[in-house]
């Protein structure tokens, strides 16, 4: 939007006002959206295939979540957990886990 306003010397908001209320101009920032979206994607791919692990890390995390990739985890229960039922090498194996996560997360 910000290079939209430069181009015709207005404000943001008023490139967005005339945007939004032209259904046509509205589909065409949509339609250039997703050109730019699809080359920063093939770019990404490119990345990978060419050996790039950072950026594969990062696609596997982002588009590998179904097969188990991604840094975070979805835990869902109905009830709490008391902690002070558990043992302690039950507590420090999940402080272990927890650390062993985060040191991934950095590489």
């Amino acid at each position: 939007m910000s290079t939209i306003a430069r181009r015709l010397s207005c404000h943001w908001h008023t490139a967005k006002d005339y945007i939004d209320a032209d259904p046509e101009l509205f589909q065409m920032l949509q339609n250039e959206t997703k050109g730019v979206l699809d080359m920063a994607e093939s770019v990404v791919y490119k990345s990978v295939k060419d050996g790039n692990t950072q950026d594969a890390k990062w696609l596997l995390s982002k588009k590998g979540k179904h097969r188990g990739y991604g840094g975070n985890v979805d835990l869902k229960h109905s009830r709490r957990i008391d902690v002070r039922s558990m043992t302690d090498e039950e507590l420090e194996s999940i402080v272990n886990y927890s650390l062993k996560g985060a040191q991934d997360d950095r590489t």
